[in-house]
């Protein structure tokens, strides 16, 4: 069950991100929450908790810094992206410091691009923090067959699940690019 919602999730976030602005970032803060918890080994039920207050408290944030509001979404996707890309390199042998330091500089990084070229960015973020999270549920609900989406033990895992992130990535980079045309054309 819990490798099908963080599929859902991803995937929302993957795919229709920045189309509604309040699911991005309860999407992006239920991810970056869930991924740093399960990366610091808490249980299935403590995850939860903490994803679910993680993008509560990223909505709030969101809310009350309303001019910081593509800040918050690209800093929350770029942890979301920080942390998949620590799994990718470091697997489960990652040191937590180093993790914590590496998730932050990818959410701030991610977070001024978004501040600075606004939704280009934003969507980026979206489509590809929502794509690392698909690919860990993925990993999760399979963990026989594709456990190494969430987790690579070997160099080829690891490609395999970098290549099907960027794939996936940009898939949902496209889909969100549209969905944004489309609704910025539409009549008001």
């Amino acid at each position: 069950m819990t490798g099908v919602g963080l599929a859902v999730v991803g995937l929302l976030l993957c795919f229709v991100g920045l189309r509604s602005i309040h699911l991005a970032l309860l999407a992006c803060g239920f991810a970056l929450g869930w991924l740093v918890a399960e990366g610091l080994g808490a249980s299935v039920a403590v995850a939860a908790i903490v994803a679910a207050c993680a993008a509560v408290v990223g909505w709030v944030l969101a809310r009350v810094v309303l001019r910081a509001a593509l800040f918050v979404v690209g800093g929350l996707a770029g942890g979301v992206i920080g942390a998949k890309l620590f799994g990718l390199l470091e697997g489960d042998d990652g040191n937590v410091l180093l993790a914590v330091i590496f998730v932050v500089a990818v959410a701030v990084l991610s977070g001024l691009a978004a501040q600075r070229y606004h939704e280009t960015a934003a969507i980026w973020a979206c489509a590809f923090g929502g794509a690392g999270l698909a690919l860990s549920g993925l990993g999760r609900i399979w963990p026989d067959t594709l456990g190494f989406l969430r987790t690579p033990d070997t160099t080829a895992e690891a490609v395999l699940s970098a290549a099907a992130w960027l794939v996936l990535g940009a898939l949902g980079w496209t889909v969100q690019r549209r969905l944004v045309q489309q609704s910025s054309q539409a009549p008001v």
